[in-house]
């Protein structure tokens, strides 16, 4: 179980570099809007520095991505109208 955890905390880091790359935002730039440090951010994103709830979801603010998008993008999502008929959105992230 702890294995896969760590594989999918490896993913969530992961997604988070490629969405800063897709962005064309620079690890200084987080750093600076997170108020912390280039190296305490890069520490992050290598998955060096345990990652809070808190900060992943302001890292999720910054490039905009919604949360449930960082952890999971590749998850094709249905809401549905008032009408019942299904309304399918397709993640606009995918990494694969």
């Amino acid at each position: 179980m702890k294995s896969s955890i760590s594989a999918r905390v490896r993913q969530i880091v992961t997604n988070i570099r490629i969405m800063r790359e897709r962005r064309n935002y620079t690890q200084d730039y987080l750093a600076l809007r997170m108020n912390i440090s280039q190296n305490a951010y890069s520490k992050i994103e290598l998955g060096n520095s345990k990652l809070c709830v808190s900060k992943l979801l302001e890292i999720c603010t910054i490039l905009e991505i919604p949360f449930e998008d960082m952890i999971d993008p590749c998850i094709n999502k249905v809401s549905y109208r008032l009408d019942y008929r299904p309304l399918i959105y397709r993640d606009l992230y995918k990494l694969n």
